[in-house]
């Protein structure tokens, strides 16, 4: 199966791996793709663990952003920039659209987010 992040890599040489726990993102870029594919598949609990503890959604929000992730047609990842965000540093900025069909309409999400490193991992901020 290919990862629905667009990589054009197989989900468990990509994404897969990461939100399994196989191996840590290395990257914020990577860190950004494996949360759009949690998304696509509704996995609260990798979102919230991959959240920086400071802001993390409590579990009344995970089982909303459950709820919605799954009444949606994730359609696609598109990659604008980033910032910083590689493996020597401590912070880094992913500029993207995700872009996902409901109530028969295309809709996205802009972010340009900032990725930081909590206990060593590239956590979104």
């Amino acid at each position: 199966m290919g990862c629905p992040c667009g990589s054009q890599k197989e989900y468990n040489n990509c994404c897969g791996a990461i939100i399994n726990g196989e191996r840590d993102a290395s990257t914020a870029e990577e860190l950004m793709r494996s949360r759009y594919t949690a998304f696509t598949l509704a996995d609260g609990n990798y979102l919230l663990k991959s959240h920086h503890s400071l802001k993390r959604p409590s579990t009344k929000e995970k089982k909303e952003i459950e709820k919605w992730a799954k009444s949606v047609s994730w359609v696609g990842l598109t990659v604008i920039s980033k910032k910083d965000g590689q493996q020597n540093d401590s912070t880094g900025y992913v500029e993207f659209r995700a872009l996902f069909m409901e109530d028969g309409k295309i809709n996205d999400i802009y972010e340009n987010s900032l990725f930081k490193r909590e206990n060593g991992k590239w956590v979104y901020f």
